[in-house]
């Protein structure tokens, strides 16, 4: 059978397993197409049939149909075959399935990502919202529990749609956190989530899953020593040789200067434009106060992409993110000046932004910071009338923002 349509997104994304096992049970095939995130999804022809950088989404062959939300398009592919089981029997078992589509995208779904993709090493680690997350994610499966207590299945007495979005949204959960000793304490979650991944349409796509037996937890990455360069000593006799490295190695290592102190003077004073931002209106004073101090010479502008938007879920916690990465450049809080934003909505939001950095490049003090790599920094040119216009809209938090609305945002200063 010729393919139905064609899937758009990265390799192994949890969110594609329902739409692929929903075309196993109606025995219809659906194509994966080649994809480059970040690349594929930006291109003029993506956009124009799907309106946004998405993913996954679905084109199907004969060109009519192009879907981004997860939920939808296995709805699609389960509504294909005329009398299929997956959309239960009726009306009131249609509103059912359809309900725990959105329970599994709304209640497990964004807990699920901000507990296991910091441990994959996906989005960065934030303790606040990393126990928010297990506590939301703990009640969602009290009640799937509790539900399973009287019943086989979400809806009805077979397989549904509702059963398999659950059980996906799952899929990392049970491999990775929810160990032995949890499942212990949920028998009836537990049954309802082997006998499903036990099924043949579910082995197709998911294989043989091995559920977690020790919970793993996140680990934060280790950074290399960087062995200091060691002056050469005059000969000594072997025991004071060993005296004198011993103490050496007690003494703790001098502070080391940064690189920035050496650089010229600048006409920029960074700490006096933050006194400025911080105690007057941003539009118009604190900007032209910018402005006519900036020193092109002594400081860089670098636009801020977050790498990960796809996998940003609530607000909050996108914001959390920024607050966990500006924690982590202290050290640099002395030659950098930022505002990163919060834009969209719930479950479907990104993070961008400005930052003021002294000299030409992204130095040490930023790119050592262990949040660095999900984020990338471009330079700018300042005197280009859209970047200027663009930079002023993220200080203020207000105007263009790419045409995405204002959620929340934080400065680093």
């Amino acid at each position: 059978m010729a393919p139905i349509g064609k899937i758009y997104c990265y390799p192994n994304n949890p969110r594609v397993f329902k739409i692929l096992i929903a075309a196993h049970y109606n025995e219809l095939e659906v194509e994966i197409a080649e994809f480059e995130i970040g690349k594929d999804n930006k291109k003029p022809e993506h956009l124009e049939k799907f309106h946004n950088e998405k993913v996954p989404a679905f084109e199907s062959t004969q060109g009519d149909v192009y879907l981004n939300e997860s939920g939808a398009i296995a709805y699609y592919v389960a509504n294909y075959k005329e009398g299929t089981h997956l959309l239960g029997t009726n009306s009131k078992e249609r509103a059912q399935v359809l309900h725990y589509i959105l329970f599994a995208e709304n209640e497990i779904t964004p807990h699920a990502n901000t507990w296991v993709n910091p441990i994959l090493g996906i989005t960065p680690y934030n303790k606040p919202a990393h126990n928010q997350a297990v506590a939301g994610l703990k009640k969602s499966l009290d009640i799937l529990e509790k539900i399973f207590l009287n019943k086989t299945y979400l809806v009805g007495e077979r397989i549904t749609l509702a059963d398999v979005a659950v059980s996906t949204s799952l899929y990392l959960p049970f491999k990775l956190v929810l160990d032995a000793g949890y499942r212990k304490g949920h028998p009836n979650l537990t049954r309802w989530y082997t006998t499903l991944i036990n099924q043949p349409s579910f082995k197709k796509v998911l294989g043989d899953v091995t559920l977690a037996d020790v919970a793993v937890e996140y680990t934060p990455p280790k950074k290399e020593k960087k062995e200091q360069p060691k002056k050469e000593k005059e000969a000594k006799p072997k025991a004071v040789d060993v005296v004198d490295v011993d103490e050496e190695e007690e003494k703790p290592a001098p502070k080391p200067k940064s690189k920035l102190d050496s650089l010229p003077p600048s006409s920029l004073n960074l700490e006096e434009w933050k006194r400025v931002y911080s105690n007057n209106d941003t539009r118009p004073t604190a900007i032209n106060w910018f402005w006519e101090h900036f020193d092109p010479e002594g400081y860089s502008i670098w636009r801020v992409d977050y790498k990960y938007n796809d996998e940003l879920t609530k607000v909050f916690m996108s914001s959390n993110l920024i607050g966990g990465f500006f924690n982590r450049l202290e050290r640099a809080r002395k030659y950098a000046f930022g505002s990163l934003v919060v834009l969209g909505e719930d479950n479907a939001n990104s993070i961008a932004g400005y930052f003021v950095i002294r000299g030409q490049e992204v130095p040490e003090e930023v790119y050592d910071a262990a949040d660095f790599e999900s984020y990338t920094f471009n330079k700018v040119d300042h005197t280009d009338p859209s970047v200027k216009s663009s930079f002023e809209d993220y200080i203020a938090w207000d105007g263009h923002l790419d045409g995405k609305k204002y959620a929340d945002g934080k400065i680093f200063k």
